[in-house]
């Protein structure tokens, strides 16, 4: 019988339980396995209509060989208009421990693009994995989204980053710059640079809240028709994605002048191994018109640096984000982070190569939240 595409169902578990086995049993990353629950408990379609989840499956004469998650929600255009669009993430094939169900990866895309015409991909891990890849060879269109990190206390990130830590002499070289103290001077130096040569920006007044109000709704009118592409910032929107009880998230209401003129929502990273023992905080997701970036950017980064964090990070795609990340005194490093759009929506940001650095995409428009941003 030929592979057959559908929902994932309660009744499904058990199956897509032993493909996760076979995949762990082949010797697969631990962390490549598929949803052990039919019910998506990050945005279930229950919770808002216009933003959720919901999940599909491969089957072989009912055996799991893959599955794939799809999210919807709505977006904003240059043209004006509001529409759906989709999320393909989470693709898993049994191929990848077995080339007999080489198939697999192609059929889940293609059903995935038939549910949902105007589809994008996020993240990837770099262009030399295999979806990417095949994104490629499909005539999608794509690009990078920039990856700036902002080192907070030099002599801990020099002596814990253990992604740079690659080699004795590196770790010679780093071990000198942190207990000498010229990493810190030459960091804090650069820093200080940055911010003196950027535009000075009217004194801010930053509060801390526990859930996004109305006044949202007025700032997502007021700044959307500045970007060429990005999702829907609405109060509903905001408050399904951070919701009041999470505490994984700190959100931060901008004022200048008792006017509303951005938000960021930041967060402590869960720990990574690349990152040794480091505290990282991150940037998830921000909020304004373009021209009050740089203020939204500094206040989310000094409210990050308040908790303590060693190193803060950030995925930004539009120009003027990206001028403010450097504004902040952010570095930036070579980005894993792809943007891939299908041809039905990559039409409707013709021409790409002019209209991408005004898109608006952050890590909050991937699959990371709630825990890993």
């Amino acid at each position: 019988m030929p592979i057959v595409l559908q929902s994932y169902r309660p009744e499904h578990e058990p199956s897509v339980n032993e493909f996760n086995q076979r995949l762990r049993s082949a010797g697969a990353d631990a962390d490549l396995v598929f949803y052990e629950s039919a019910e998506p408990r990050w945005l279930p379609a229950t919770a808002n209509p216009d933003l959720y989840n919901e999940f599909f499956l491969a089957l072989d004469n009912g055996t799991v060989r893959g599955g794939y998650a799809l999210k919807h929600q709505m977006f904003s255009f240059a043209d004006g208009s509001i529409r759906e669009v989709g999320y393909y993430h989470h693709p898993l094939s049994e191929s990848i421990v077995n080339q007999a169900h080489a198939i697999v990866g192609g059929l889940l895309l293609r059903d995935a693009m038939q549910r949902s015409p105007l589809l994008y991909c996020l993240g990837m891990g770099g262009y030399d994995r295999p979806l990417p890849k095949m994104l490629a060879r499909l005539g999608w269109s794509h690009c990078l989204i920039p990856f700036y990190f902002r080192i907070v206390h030099p002599a801990r990130f020099l002596k814990e980053m253990q992604a740079l830590r690659t080699s004795s002499g590196r770790r010679l070289l780093m071990n000198i710059a942190a207990y000498s103290g010229l990493g810190w001077v030459g960091l804090k130096a650069f820093q200080l640079l940055q911010r003196v040569r950027a535009p000075q920006s009217v004194v801010c007044q930053v509060d801390v809240i526990d859930e996004f109000g109305p006044w949202a709704d007025e700032l997502w009118q007021r700044s959307k028709d500045a970007y060429t592409l990005c999702a829907v910032r609405d109060c509903t929107t905001l408050r399904t994605l951070y919701p009041a009880g999470d505490r994984h998230f700190r959100r931060i209401r901008v004022r200048q002048h008792s006017k509303d003129i951005g938000w960021a929502v930041v967060g402590e990273r869960r720990k990574d191994q690349k990152y040794g023992s480091l505290r990282v905080g991150s940037i998830i997701d921000c909020w304004a018109s373009p021209q009050d970036a740089v203020p939204v950017i500094r206040a989310a980064t000094e409210e990050l640096e308040k908790t303590g964090v060693d190193l803060i990070v950030s995925n930004q795609s539009h120009g003027a984000w990206c001028g403010a990340m450097q504004a902040a005194g952010f570095l930036t490093a070579q980005s894993n982070f792809i943007f891939a759009a299908s041809k039905p929506l990559a039409a409707l940001l013709h021409p790409f190569d002019e209209t991408r650095s005004r898109i608006h995409f952050t890590r909050a428009d991937g699959d990371g939240l709630p825990r890993n941003f």
